[in-house]
């Protein structure tokens, strides 16, 4: 059974840094897709950004040139690096694996595996 772990999630002021870590198990997840997904207080669940097998990675406009993915498959790990912080970041942070063999990436339903999510809060 896979299982994704995140972790790294914290309270962090305006124009701060944080980053997220994605920890899997159960399966080795080098040749999937690996996405991050967010979730503010009474919004739905929106996309965030997502990391091929190969390394290539897409974002969404909101935080394009702020955060950064990547992944570290030695360590079966994805990370998701978030700078230059805003209030509207605040969410909580899921991230999900995707073993379809085509997209779109950035919809949730191309995901088969979730975390449980961290919590990121980005005060003024």
């Amino acid at each position: 059974q896979v299982q994704l772990v995140e972790s790294g999630g914290g309270l962090v002021q305006a124009g701060g840094s944080l980053r997220l870590s994605c920890a899997a198990s159960g399966l080795p997840c080098s040749t999937y897709v690996m996405g991050w997904f967010r979730q503010a207080p009474g919004k739905g669940r929106e996309f965030v950004a997502y990391v091929r097998g190969g390394g290539s990675t897409y974002y969404a406009d909101s935080v394009k040139g702020r955060f950064t993915i990547s992944r570290d498959n030695a360590k079966n790990t994805v990370y998701l690096q978030m700078d230059s912080l805003k209030r509207e970041d605040t969410a909580v942070y899921y991230c999900a694996l995707s073993r379809a063999k085509s997209g779109p990436y950035y919809f949730m339903s191309a995901y088969d595996t979730w975390g449980q999510g961290t919590q990121v809060t980005v005060s003024s």
